[in-house]
């Protein structure tokens, strides 16, 4: 595959993302999408930015985290506190988003710092835990940072991610998890999750790659918790507790480990599916809900262990294809 055809199919999804933006637009200008519909349109991008991180950290580098929800919650609360000390401008929003991504990140890096040498199931277990020990601050956050509100939820932050904002950073999001994936450091960390001991028979540093994709991963949903706070108006420690954390989970599963198209497909998929349980169910959802998860796991696992997309992309997602020439003078174009 030759320059050329990198930047004809280069421009061709940029026309397409174009084209998407476009109709979502026009669909909410002529109605066709009320603002109810809008907000959860905006919701499953939100989602699908910190699945991506989770997809990187478990379905990438094979390392299993259930707290992932802890570190969206760090960017969430970060980010508010500089916007309700900055206000509602752009340029306050978009420090908001950096100190939202930045913090999230540099917590991961420390937690990470003990707990990265840990196999996957203590891992897990770490992970839980600091999960924990996040909702329990978050909660009692108000008697160190009262702007935080503690127990009763954070409020004030200003409203200012629209779809516009949140679509950019979604399609950021993608380009920036695929470069990741598609790059060196990405494949060393796909082959610390098919086998730690042959990787680092080759030379690969276990520790540091996991590192890298730990930050980067917890970072994503830094960003995608800053862009929750801007986006729905109050802040409540349950919106970052263990159950956040089974979303994500579950919807990296069930996309299919190490697919990010599976990743995003079923990221927008399960925001809207959990909209039409509560629709039918009603305040009954939340009493079920746990049954619900408990039983789309186990059918998945009996059905489709690999889960929708298996590891496949699609796409923009897919990795390029390289072909040798053959013969004597046999090159190698990408």
């Amino acid at each position: 595959m030759g320059v050329n055809s990198n930047y004809k199919r280069l421009a061709l999804y940029a026309a397409g993302t174009v084209a998407v933006y476009a109709l979502i637009k026009l669909l909410v200008l002529s109605g066709f999408i009320n603002p109810y519909w809008q907000r959860v349109l905006d919701q499953s991008m939100i989602v699908a930015i910190g699945a991506l991180g989770l997809s990187v950290i478990f379905g990438i580098s094979g390392q299993f985290s259930i707290g992932h929800a802890a570190f969206y919650g760090i960017g969430a609360y970060t980010a508010g506190l500089v916007t309700k000390s900055l206000g509602g401008e752009a340029a306050a929003f978009l420090a908001a988003l950096v100190a939202g991504v930045f913090m999230a990140a540099l917590v991961a890096f420390l937690f990470g710092l003990p707990v990265l040498r840990l196999t996957s199931d203590y891992l897990g277990i770490a992970t839980l835990g600091f999960g924990v020990i996040c909702k329990v601050g978050f909660d009692n956050a108000n008697k160190v940072i009262p702007a935080m509100g503690g127990a009763t939820g954070m409020t004030g932050v200003p409203q200012v991610a629209d779809f516009d904002w949140i679509f950019l950073f979604f399609i950021l999001s993608i380009v920036l998890a695929r470069n990741f994936v598609q790059s060196a450091q990405g494949r060393s960390c796909m082959a610390l999750r098919e086998d730690e001991v042959a990787a680092n028979v080759i030379g690969i540093n276990i520790f540091r790659y996991k590192m890298l994709a730990f930050v980067f991963g917890c970072g994503l949903a830094g960003l995608a918790g800053a862009l929750y706070a801007h986006r729905y108006p109050f802040l409540h420690p349950s919106n970052f507790d263990f159950l956040p954390s089974v979303d994500f989970l579950i919807i990296v599963v069930l996309g299919g480990m190490g697919s990010l198209t599976g990743t995003v497909v079923t990221a927008i998929g399960w925001v809207f599916l959990l909209e039409v349980l509560r629709a039918v169910l009603g305040m009954a959802f939340m009493d079920w809900r746990g049954v619900i998860y408990a039983l789309i796991l186990v059918v998945t696992i009996l059905v489709r262990r690999q889960g929708l997309f298996g590891n496949k992309e699609y796409g923009f997602l897919a990795p390029r294809v390289f072909k040798a020439k053959e013969g004597p003078n046999a090159t190698v174009k990408g």
